[in-house]
């Protein structure tokens, strides 16, 4: 087990992980505010967006540029600073450092110099849109952004099809609809899922359903803005019994009809308990 190292108070700084709000500037709490007030230097993502929010609460306190870019050659420089006993606050552009933003390298850079790392709480789009999604809160995953590229967006989705927990993501609004289509293939059509876009902001905008009807929206409709992507997992579906495990579409289709549903209805179930396209299904079924 690794213990975090003895250090000396006196003479060595610490590192503040420091959440800023997610669009509405209301949710910066009074800590984070004194705690940016109070450090030595800011250590910001995008100097120029932190500098708007340093404006709106009167923080004087300097930046440094502190990025995926730039990170390798400025974690050096900070601890340097730390050791010399000065105090650095670090944020991201919204919500919390390290969280599919810049920041991991950095605490693991101070741990390893025994530099205490102090995390305030604050804003975080994921679990925001998780609590009022209204799909089951725990357990859940927190994925962040998928690769771009299909092959290996359906390679990692193959891998969380059969995941229990709820699953989360973001993605940019320009990509939400090939994502969601990939969803869909992969996942099947009647898994539910929410799309939550503009959080806290005057426009925020949750829409739920289907796959296949966010899928179907997604393709006459543009979203705007910054999109926290919810699905159900697996556990949330109906249990397969083995014995329709063993059975063909077809016959497991007969089998629900013969307990009163319609072709519709059957094709339908079937689908959704088998994460399959219905009409994948609609043709196992008519085949002659």
């Amino acid at each position: 087990m690794q213990k975090q190292k003895s250090f000396d108070s006196s003479s060595i700084g610490q590192l503040y992980l420091v959440p800023t709000p997610i669009g509405n500037l209301e949710d910066m709490s009074f800590r984070c505010v004194n705690s940016l007030k109070e450090a030595t230097i800011i250590a910001s993502e995008d100097t120029r967006n932190t500098q708007k929010l340093l404006n709106h609460f009167e923080i004087a306190t300097p930046q440094i540029s502190f990025h995926e870019h730039n990170y390798k050659e400025r974690i050096p420089q900070f601890i340097a600073r730390l050791e010399a006993g000065e105090t650095i606050a670090q944020v991201s552009d919204a919500g919390m450092p390290s969280i599919s933003d810049p920041g991991h390298e950095l605490v693991e850079a101070c741990i390893e110099s025994g530099i205490k790392v102090i995390a305030l709480p604050g804003p975080t789009a994921g679990i925001t849109a998780l609590i009022a999604s209204g799909l089951s809160p725990q357990p859940f995953t927190f994925y962040g952004f998928l690769p771009r590229k299909k092959k290996e967006q359906v390679e990692i989705l193959e891998q969380l099809k059969t995941a229990i927990p709820t699953q989360i993501f973001y993605e940019s609004p320009h990509r939400i609809g090939t994502t969601i289509k990939h969803f869909s293939d992969v996942f099947g059509e009647e898994r539910k899922a929410v799309i939550c876009r503009e959080l806290t902001k005057i426009h925020e905008e949750y829409l739920r359903g289907t796959l296949a009807e966010l899928r179907d929206y997604l393709a006459e409709h543009t979203l705007k803005g910054e999109c926290c992507l919810l699905v159900e997992g697996a556990s949330e579906l109906e249990p397969i019994e083995n014995e329709d495990l063993e059975l063909s579409i077809k016959e497991h289709i007969d089998v629900l009809m013969n307990t009163g549903s319609t072709s519709k209805e059957a094709i339908k179930e079937v689908a959704k308990l088998r994460g399959l396209k219905k009409q994948e299904v609609y043709k196992e079924f008519h085949v002659e």
